[in-house]
């Protein structure tokens, strides 16, 4: 017999996203630069720009509450190093 298979998270759309996973309270979404759009986004975590073009996660409440306005783009690093660092908090 083989492996039972995961059930795959909720789909919620997104342009050009490639990869979905939940994390704890949030739904996130890895964004490869390839499949990105030419706009830009401000990282709530450094507070720079994130070029359109660039690799990057989008990250939204997870659950029936979340929705498109509840999008935040974030750079990979800063949301692996959110709880270490706080929301708009700059390293020097």
């Amino acid at each position: 017999m083989g492996r039972a298979r995961r059930p795959r998270p909720p789909h919620v759309p997104l342009r050009s996203a490639s990869l979905t996973r939940t994390e704890g309270e949030w739904v996130v979404r890895t964004v490869p630069g390839s499949a990105a759009s030419d706009r830009s986004y401000r990282c709530p975590g450094c507070d720079q720009l994130i070029p359109g073009t660039a690799p990057h996660v989008v990250v939204w409440p997870a659950g029936e509450y979340g929705s498109v306005d509840d999008r935040r783009h974030w750079h990979a690093t800063c949301w692996a190093a959110r709880d270490r660092r706080g929301p708009g908090r700059r390293r020097h």
